[in-house]
């Protein structure tokens, strides 16, 4: 049975050193030319280089006026002499170690805030039910407008390639533009972009179909994909089995499960920063293992490979979820305050990789992370996160992790993004 210490080859031939890899992971490093930078090139460096054999980047912006937030690298148009240089030093860094690179290309729809975009492009005028006014009622998109949209996702994986970067992934999961197409909540529209799934999903297939068209049959394309959105009456798990086995039949390289969005942010819930439903009792690995039951019923049906992230911690549970056929599994937040623990891993230095949780529980009852106030709740999350994004700034910086409270980060976090802007 496969390890994570073997070598993977997916069916295209590409070959990976083992079967970790490490989630996207937004980074809000780029400045207003939204091109990759110094930053960049030390952050994926050290992690290039220190244990995982493929590296994911985080969102990769297809229209500036689109951010998921300020900060994102940006492909929406000719890169000049300068741009295509900073690229290549990009992959060239991404790519070092014999490590695979893809790059994740992305448009956040109406998932941009308003410091962006008022008035964000979506499928249809449906705001995020999210308390705080961080977000604007957004336009619906007109067919052109789509059209348009598609070419720019083969477009940036043109530059990827020609960077040197080995694969893209397409995002269409957590609420981001392409996972609102494929919503029945998001998506109202009645053309041939909304209704039934195959219109929903058309968004999806083309994007695919175009990209595959522009960069060739030996780079490899992947999608990320919800498994579910835990929304009542948002895309459901029997929808995602059937989309998966459209992106098989259209040649999609590797799948990654996930799920959630803004809303219902169960990609949160797998790293610990809010609270789960499970069983106490639940055993650790089977909450680690995340997304992986439901891997297993994809891959009874017809999908690509599949790469799962949500929670790995332990050996054991990385190890059980690919004997199950899982082709590899997927790590996020552990990197961004110890870069080198998937190495320690593979070295068998430790035997699970570290918790930062613990830290990130901020104040007891009604302002702690289980509180009953969803605006409570909602700024417990962002301030979890933002501790994340500083320990990335620390190590593209060269430092190491930083002792600072979430809400300190938070505050760190907004003074930086308005910096971006």
């Amino acid at each position: 049975m496969p390890a994570v210490n073997d070598t993977l080859t997916l069916p295209n031939g590409q070959t990976f050193r083992n079967r970790i890899a490490k989630a996207a992971m937004t980074e809000g490093l780029a400045f207003r030319d939204g091109l990759p930078n110094a930053a960049h090139e030390t952050l994926y460096r050290r992690w290039a280089n220190r244990g995982c054999g493929l590296l994911i980047t985080g969102n990769v912006i297809v229209d500036r006026g689109h951010l998921e937030r300020p900060g994102n690298v940006i492909v929406d148009g000719p890169l000049n002499a300068e741009g295509k240089a900073a690229w290549q030093r990009f992959a060239a860094a991404a790519t070092s170690g014999d490590t695979q690179a893809w790059v994740q290309i992305s448009h956040a729809g109406r998932q941009t805030q308003k410091v962006v975009n008022p008035h964000p492009r979506a499928p249809s005028a449906v705001p995020l039910a999210l308390p705080g006014g961080q977000f604007g009622v957004p336009h619906p998109l007109t067919g052109i407008e789509i059209e348009e949209l598609i070419a720019r996702f083969a477009h940036a994986a043109v530059v990827a390639r020609e960077a040197g970067f080995t694969g893209v992934q397409v995002h269409a999961a957590h609420g981001y533009l392409i996972s609102q197409f494929l919503s029945p909540l998001a998506n109202l529209r009645r053309d041939e972009w909304g209704g039934s799934l195959e219109n929903r999903a058309r968004f999806l297939t083309e994007t695919v179909k175009a990209t595959r068209a522009a960069v060739g049959s030996d780079f490899t394309v992947a999608v990320k994909l919800n498994s579910a959105d835990f929304q009542k009456g948002g895309f459901a798990f029997d929808e995602c089995l059937t989309v998966a086995g459209w992106l098989a039949d259209l040649g999609v390289d590797c799948l990654e499960l996930s799920g959630g969005t803004y809303e219902q942010p169960a990609m949160m819930d797998m790293e610990g920063l809010t609270p789960r439903e499970e069983p106490k009792q639940q055993s650790t690995r089977a909450r680690e293992a995340y997304f992986v039951q439901m891997a297993k019923a994809l891959m009874a049906a017809r999908t690509p490979p599949l790469l799962v992230t949500g929670g790995f911690r332990s050996l054991d549970a990385m190890d059980d979820a690919l004997a199950s056929g899982i082709a590899m599994v997927g790590v996020g937040r552990p990197l961004c305050a110890d870069p080198d623990c998937v190495a320690e891993l593979l070295d068998g230095h430790i035997e699970a990789l570290p918790r930062f949780e613990d830290r990130l529980a901020i104040g007891p009852g009604w302002l702690g992370p289980g509180s009953p106030f969803k605006l409570v709740r909602t700024i417990n999350g962002f301030a979890a996160q933002s501790w994340y994004y500083q320990q990335i700034r620390r190590v593209a910086a060269g430092g190491a992790v930083e002792k600072i409270n979430p809400f300190k980060a938070f505050l760190a976090e907004d003074k930086e993004n308005k910096a971006r802007l």
